[in-house]
């Protein structure tokens, strides 16, 4: 067959050019040059987050910190690595607006406001938040799978995720105990000082039980979540810090059945990721004890997504709930709730589970989280 044969009728053609003539006119070009900027925007911060990733795992922000400017070798010798990566990675941070260079000395430096977000020393480090686009990046083909099958990913397809939660808690939760989330309900730091029983539903590695009980040394505090490796964890650090009033057990808070044995239950971002939250919510309400109060922190959504546009992080809570939230509770038989199931439906889930006095708050300086304080008695 000639080539010639290959080619498509002359008519065909100038149809084809009309049609596309007529898409053009009939579309915004402006509009869409800016979507397009939009995208190559997104692009290039993917990238960059990757790296800000890397710069907290690999400890490059540290090593910058509080440091004058410094030539690739001279940083990869004081970070204990290879040149050549960290020459690379150090041309994404230029090139992505976080690191400083200079071109006639050739030096990297990393400015102290930069570094205040980027640090361990910093109280909101970014860069380990950053974690987060890889630890979900790699169950990518697993949701895409789940995506015709609708049977979720269970937690242990998750590599890192207890230690990039664990350190995640540490700066969201951990830190802000004391001085903010405890305070929130009236007369609770009090209670904690006097001695009360406390219980964390889904505890993780359980920062927030241990920094309690450090504090609170007359109370008495019990942590459960269903990851034998997040326990072990949460006890090693307990043994780490002497504490003879925290313990910890890998159980099912879905099927824990103790009637009025605590006086304050608190679960920090759990509930939306359980395979049974409505069972969960019921027996925190049975295991309070009249006067017990029931500390929910959860995801500021709204339950309605033409609401949750105006949310500062909507479109990365979404992502967060649709790669991991979501898909864990599914592939334990759950029903998926994700992170964004927002306060409507956590209002009408604390009603049906028996709490008859519900209050909302907010804290400054957290835009990511409600604060429900919930009673069983009205």
């Amino acid at each position: 067959m000639s080539h010639a044969s290959h080619q498509p009728p002359a008519h065909s053609t100038a149809v084809d050019r009309a049609t596309d003539a007529a898409i053009r006119d009939e579309i915004d070009l402006a509009k869409m040059e800016r979507f397009g900027s939009g995208l190559l925007d997104m692009l290039n911060g993917c990238g960059v987050a990757l790296m800000l990733s890397l710069g907290h795992r690999t400890g490059l922000f540290d090593a910058m910190e509080h440091q004058p400017p410094a030539t690739s070798e001279a940083i990869a010798v004081r970070a204990k690595l290879s040149e050549r990566y960290v020459r690379e990675w150090l041309g994404a941070m230029v090139t992505g607006g976080i690191v400083d260079y200079d071109e006639h000395a050739k030096t990297y430096s990393l400015c102290d406001e930069h570094a205040a977000m980027l640090c361990r020393s910093a109280s909101a480090n970014m860069a380990a938040t950053m974690q987060w686009v890889a630890v979900l990046g790699h169950v990518e083909d697993e949701v895409l799978e789940a995506f015709s099958h609708g049977q979720g990913v269970p937690y242990s397809a998750y590599r890192r995720f207890h230690e990039v939660m664990a350190e995640e808690s540490a700066q969201t939760v951990v830190a802000a105990l004391e001085d903010h989330i405890v305070p929130i309900v009236p007369g609770l730091v009090e209670r904690l000082e006097s001695g009360v029983d406390v219980l964390d539903v889904g505890c993780g590695s359980g920062g927030a039980i241990n920094q309690l009980a450090v504090r609170f040394a007359n109370s008495r505090f019990a942590g459960y979540d269903f990851s034998e490796e997040a326990i072990a964890a949460a006890r090693a650090e307990a043994d780490r810090r002497g504490l003879k009033n925290a313990r910890f057990e890998a159980r099912d808070v879905a099927t824990f059945d103790e009637p009025a044995a605590f006086d304050l239950i608190t679960a920090f971002d759990a509930i939306h990721d359980q395979a049974k939250p409505d069972a969960v919510l019921a027996n925190v309400a049975r295991s309070l004890r009249p006067d017990g109060v029931f500390l929910m922190q959860d995801i500021a959504g709204t339950s309605h997504v033409q609401k949750d546009k105006s949310h500062p992080l909507g479109a990365f809570l979404y992502t967060i709930s649709c790669m991991h939230c979501m898909s864990v509770s599914l592939a334990h038989g759950g029903p998926g709730l994700g992170a964004m199931w927002g306060k409507d439906v956590a209002l009408k889930m604390l009603a049906e589970a028996g709490f008859q006095n519900v209050e909302v708050k907010t804290l400054a300086h957290d835009i990511m989280n409600y604060y429900y304080i919930a009673r069983v008695q009205a």
